[in-house]
């Protein structure tokens, strides 16, 4: 019934995962990962991934009939319950369903972390009024950036951390040459990730500017200005937003991002 995929596999470039590949655009992330659990249906109409610590991601075509949905579902929470997962990401009523059966197998319950919605820039809106440039972080920039991830880290999740925390994680990126810092007046005033990229879309993350410098639209800019340098290699931009967090949300569709749906992140207790 199910069998293991990886990241040139059909079923990532079928029109059924096309039509939700925007909201499920972390699974091409997890598909490279040799050391995940990587499964789908031999029909290509269900996806399960799961990389180690973290959530399960599950995908259902949405061409199933409901009786095919609820089976396919029920047999892959047997087939894990053994198995000790953190939680499960998909589309609320997805997510739902496996939850539910999860957890009645393994007497466990769940609550909703995070609900989250999915956006593409097809066409970007370029800011206007808003001075300085985006460029490519340097080494130079990383205790900067450290400290810009732990400002990030408390906005997004409330947990407090040090910058020398993330100074790793800071050295990484930057060196990935994929993380942009906007620069106004030759200081460094937000910046902006890009996290993975695969055949269709390149996913944004971890855009942050300090309090002091906010209400310029720094963010608005910086975001602007890479979904421009994507867009003219006919690559998408995508990112999730905090459905609970209006202001981050009212920044990416100012600057073009339309939404495509909601994923749901559940944890399992």
């Amino acid at each position: 019934m199910f069998v293991s995929f990886g990241p040139g596999d059909d079923v990532l470039h079928s029109n059924p995962f096309m039509q939700e590949e925007v909201e499920y655009n972390l699974i091409h992330l997890i598909a490279g990962n040799k050391e995940a659990m990587r499964l789908k249906t031999e029909e290509n109409d269900l996806i399960f991934a799961h990389a180690a610590g973290r959530n399960s991601w599950l995908w259902l075509s949405p061409e199933l009939a409901e009786e095919r949905r609820h089976s396919l579902v029920r047999q892959l929470a047997e087939m894990l319950a053994d198995r000790e997962l953190p939680g499960v990401t998909g589309t609320p009523e997805t997510g739902k369903l496996f939850a539910d059966a999860y957890s009645k197998l393994n007497g466990k319950s769940y609550h909703v972390r995070m609900m989250m919605e999915a956006y593409h820039c097809p066409q970007v809106q370029m800011p206007h009024g808003v001075s300085g440039k985006l460029q490519q972080a340097e080494a130079g920039d990383i205790p900067l950036i450290a400290g810009y991830l732990a400002g990030f880290v408390q906005d997004c999740f409330g947990m407090e951390s040090a910058p020398e925390d993330h100074l790793d994680y800071a050295a990484e990126v930057t060196e990935s040459g994929k993380l942009r810092l906007w620069i106004d007046r030759d200081q460094p005033v937000s910046m902006v990730n890009l996290a993975h990229q695969s055949a269709r879309y390149a996913r944004i993350n971890e855009v942050y500017t300090p309090h002091e410098f906010r209400k310029h639209g720094y963010a608005s800019a910086a975001v602007a200005a890479l979904c421009a340098e994507l867009l003219s290699k006919d690559i998408t931009p995508m990112l999730y937003a905090d459905a609970a967090n209006p202001d981050s949300n009212k920044v990416y569709q100012s600057v073009g991002f339309k939404r495509t749906g909601s994923i749901v992140d559940l944890r399992f207790q």
